[in-house]
This record gives C-alpha cells, sequence and structure tokens, in this order.
C-alpha cells in the first residue's frame, strides 16, 4: 500500500548533489553578480537617463526594445565577448593575450562617462573580490591587465582565477547588466516593479542568445551598431539635470 509522505519524490537532476567546486562556484557568481555587490552599479545608467529626457524611452516597451538592443548590438554582446576572451586568455595563463584584450576592452568604450562607468566598477569588483575571497594567482592576471581594468574583464579574470566556468559566469554577468539598465530605467521613466520584471523576463532569451554568440566570437567578431545609444551616453556628460553619472 502507497503510504503518504512529506518526502520531495526525487527526479533525475535531484539524485546527485553539487559538488564542492559547484556549490562554490554557484555561491560567489551569486554573490560577486548580486545587485548588492557594492561595485556601484546603481550610480549609472549607461546613457539611459539621456534617452528618457530625450524621449526615446517612454513605457516599458520603449525600454524593453532599447535594451533588446544594447543587449544583442551594442555594449552587451560587446563586453560578454571580451568577458569570455579574458577569462580563456587567464585560464591558460597567456599573459600577453590578455593584456591585449584589457587594452582593447578599455579603448573600445564610446565615452568618457562609460569609460568612467566600467573602469570604476571593474576596480572595485577586483578589489573587493579580491579582500573577500583571496586566490592565489589572481594578483598576476591583475597585473598583466596593466592600468585600469573594465568590469567584463574584471569579472572574466576573477571567475577564471576561481574556477568558475566560463558559461555561467558569462550568463550571470549579463543578467547583472540587463538588471541594472532596468533599475536605472524604472526609476527614469518611472516604472513599478512588476513591468521592470516582465521586462527582464521577456529578455530571457535573448540574454541566452547573446552569451551563446559570445562564446563563439573571437576579439575580430567585435562590432555594435547603437549609434543611438552612443550618442545618449555622449550627450549624458552635458545634460543640465541628472541622477546617473552616466
Amino acid at each position: 500500500m502507497l503510504m503518504a509522505t512529506n518526502e520531495p519524490v526525487p527526479v533525475d537532476g535531484d539524485r546527485r548533489d553539487m559538488s564542492d567546486a559547484e556549490a562554490a562556484a554557484l555561491y560567489r557568481l551569486m554573490t560577486w553578480l548580486s545587485p548588492s555587490f557594492p561595485v556601484g552599479a546603481f550610480s549609472y545608467s549607461s546613457g539611459i537617463e539621456w534617452s528618457v529626457e530625450a524621449g526615446d524611452i517612454t513605457d516599458a516597451a520603449a525600454l524593453r526594445d532599447w535594451l533588446d538592443a544594447m543587449l544583442g548590438d551594442g555594449s552587451g554582446f560587446c563586453d560578454a565577448v571580451f568577458l569570455a576572451q579574458a577569462h580563456r586568455a587567464a585560464s591558460e595563463q597567456d599573459i600577453s593575450a590578455l593584456r591585449e584584450i584589457a587594452e582593447l576592452a578599455a579603448a573600445f568604450v564610446p565615452s568618457r562617462e562609460r569609460q568612467l562607468e566600467t573602469s570604476t566598477q571593474g576596480r572595485a569588483f577586483i578589489d573587493i573580490a579580491r579582500a573577500a575571497w583571496p586566490c592565489d594567482g589572481l594578483d598576476g592576471l591583475v597585473a598583466a591587465c596593466g592600468g585600469d581594468t573594465v568590469y567584463p574583464v574584471a569579472v572574466g579574470i576573477v571567475s577564471a582565477a576561481h574556477g568558475v566556468p566560463l558559461a555561467p559566469a558569462l550568463h550571470a554577468f549579463l543578467h547583472a547588466v540587463v538588471s541594472n539598465w532596468i533599475s536605472a530605467g524604472a526609476r527614469l521613466v518611472p516604472l513599478g516593479q512588476t513591468d521592470s520584471q516582465r521586462i527582464l523576463a521577456s529578455l530571457e532569451a535573448d540574454v541566452a542568445a547573446t552569451a551563446r554568440r559570445a562564446l563563439e566570437s573571437s576579439l575580430d567578431d567585435l562590432g555594435s551598431a547603437t549609434f543611438r545609444a552612443d550618442l545618449a551616453s555622449l550627450r549624458h556628460e552635458t545634460q543640465y539635470t541628472r541622477l546617473f553619472r552616466s
């Protein structure tokens, strides 16, 4: 006779718990790319503030379309490629390649404020991760980059140094970037929490597609076509009333 029980019935995916290394990787990714991780992401809008002021973004649908373009055809894709390439170079201890990737990534941003945004977050990410999670070899990778290390390169080398696999690191990074864009848009349009989550849900497949494309791309595939977003980033520098630093 079957007996009622409160114990969950295992399915195939439940039969094996995560290894210690997998659990550690997941824990660190959830921490490092959480909105509460203190890299100052809340201070930046990546030009969205000017786009709202100019009337390009007026509601949830317009914000969703804008972010979809930034993700797949703009800085989202480019940053994902830089993260993937930096992670691979760091994993292989290819110091020469890592330096070239870091220099190109730093030169690839379209405006002074975007440079401030990505370099400040990159520096904070490395400093805080290094202080809380000491890791052999990380100092050498950071030194190899020279100068300021932009945010996607920072995430790439820290993840590689800790043995965090590239694919989940890349997906988590893109989720964090999109979430911050939505948070900025929600405060500026403004939008409610439900609309914000609807936008995030609607971009799920686009995040996955961008991650897959970045994993298959080389530095030769870099490029963007989000001219209006780039102009927004440039024009934000002289915007009179501002809540954000970019």
